[in-house]
């Protein structure tokens, strides 16, 4: 009999309504040819960086490992062209991030590494982590995580539940729900894959109702009843409300569960997944081909046409833009990710890594942001917050530098969705503050460690 499912979303606290701009959802995705080269940083997880295990002048295969490390939080990075190791150097990142990079000239070929084949028959939770880690596989909705951290679930803990996330709540973002539309039987088959190993007997496909096609396109998939008997896979409609993809927010929609602070999805019963990593990783116990590939949102007022490319990791931004037509007009504001939780780009010569998912690139009138005035107490960011925090309290404690006020605030518990500043009629910079807020907390903390 299967697990029973709530006939509606439980109520989450706050959020904001978000102008959409799914511009790109009704476009086929586009191919990216083999670019002349790529930047593969060491550092594309949460965890520690990797080392690379070529040199320079080295011809390596599509899919060969070029970089690893023993760390258990880190994941392997593997040649996403063939060619040759032009160079290892250093390479900023994101928000000043220096790492190492392996740069690869490409000779257009895509030849695989002969040594590639589909991984052996998955019985259990730990070859199936295994499996994750070996394909080199990280949280593709953003967050970069790991995914062997997520599936290497501790004995004593009992998953009852899997949440896919197809929410994309993010504006602009249609990465997951091309995903959805043009490889779902692919979906199901990670899903099922999943489900069968962690025994566990209630799925959710959880996507916002503003994505009719996909709703249509995976539930008749879903309710194929040769491949759920039991029917215990089911797609969820949520409502179209940011930031419904957020996983705390997304654990209490689907099952009514609150994650505790400084605790996880698995300590409720949850194991939370984007439909694009779940997707990759039955390509990956299909082929064997490891993550060296990803779709990714290009689109903006500064885009000439805009679209969804599937391009090599590594790839230089700057390179997509072209392919996309280049600039319509300068951009102002480049960023890495949505307009909510994306970051802003000094460069388009940075290059793509495993989660991205979109690039945006805004004209000056797009990008325009309101000078911020003084605060006037009406608490619209208090009734938006998803994790009922008091952000101008955050902002004020930050700015005095008050690590033990943060704490007492529970800032690290933010996690920096931006409803706070979206929803402020003042314009207050609050999630840049809270940002400053946390770095000060976890220098006092590394302090007294050391």
């Amino acid at each position: 009999m299967a697990t029973e499912f709530p006939k509606r979303p439980y109520r989450n606290h706050g959020g904001a309504d978000v102008p959409h701009c799914k511009n790109t959802w009704s476009l086929p995705s586009a191919e990216l040819p083999p670019p002349s080269r790529v930047i593969l940083p060491m550092q594309q997880h949460i965890g520690v960086s990797c080392t690379p295990v070529v040199k320079k002048g080295d011809h390596v295969y599509h899919g060969q490992l070029v970089g690893d490390s023993d760390a258990y939080l880190s994941v392997p990075i593997h040649a996403s062209v063939s060619g040759t190791v032009a160079d290892i150097t250093e390479v900023t990142l994101t928000g000043g991030l220096r790492t190492t990079a392996v740069i690869i000239e490409s000779d257009g070929k895509m030849e695989p590494d002969p040594g590639i084949s589909p991984p052996p028959p998955i019985h259990n939770r730990q070859e199936l982590a295994n499996a994750a880690r070996t394909s080199g596989l990280v949280g593709l909705g953003g967050a970069g995580f790991p995914a062997h951290g997520k599936l290497n679930v501790p004995e004593e803990k009992v998953i009852d539940t899997l949440i896919v996330n197809a929410a994309e709540c993010e504006p602009y973002v249609t990465s997951d729900h091309r995903e959805a539309l043009e490889n779902g039987r692919n979906v199901l088959d990670g899903i099922y894959k999943i489900k069968d190993i962690l025994n566990v007997h209630r799925v959710f496909i959880a996507v916002e109702d503003n994505k009719p096609d996909v709703i249509e396109k995976l539930t008749e998939i879903a309710e194929n009843p040769e491949m759920d008997p039991l029917d215990e896979v089911r797609v969820f409609k949520l409502h179209s409300r940011y930031p419904q993809g957020a996983e705390k927010v997304l654990v209490r929609v689907c099952t009514g569960r609150q994650i505790p602070p400084g605790k996880l999805p698995a300590d409720v019963g949850c194991l939370v997944m984007n439909i694009a990593s779940v997707s990759f990783l039955a390509s990956y116990m299909r082929t064997g081909m490891p993550l060296t590939k990803k779709r990714v949102t290009i689109d903006g007022s500064a885009v000439k046409n805009p679209q969804n490319v599937i391009v090599p990791v590594g790839t230089p931004i700057r390179d997509i833009i072209e392919f996309c037509g280049g600039y319509r007009a300068e951009p102002k504001k480049l960023m890495m990710g949505g307009p909510m939780m994306g970051i802003a780009l000094t460069s388009d010569e940075i290059p793509i890594l495993k989660q991205n998912n979109a690039i945006l690139a805004f004209d000056e009138k797009e990008a325009a942001l309101q000078e911020p005035t003084d605060c006037i107490r009406c608490g619209k960011c208090v009734a938006a917050c998803p994790m009922q925090l008091v952000p101008t309290k955050l902002e004020k404690a930050a700015e005095r530098r008050d690590v033990e006020a943060l704490r007492e605030l529970d800032i690290m518990t933010c996690m920096e969705c931006g409803c706070c500043a979206f929803t402020c009629p003042a314009g207050r910079r609050l999630v840049q503050s809270i940002r400053l807020g946390k770095s000060y907390v976890r220098n006092a903390t590394r302090g007294k460690r050391g």
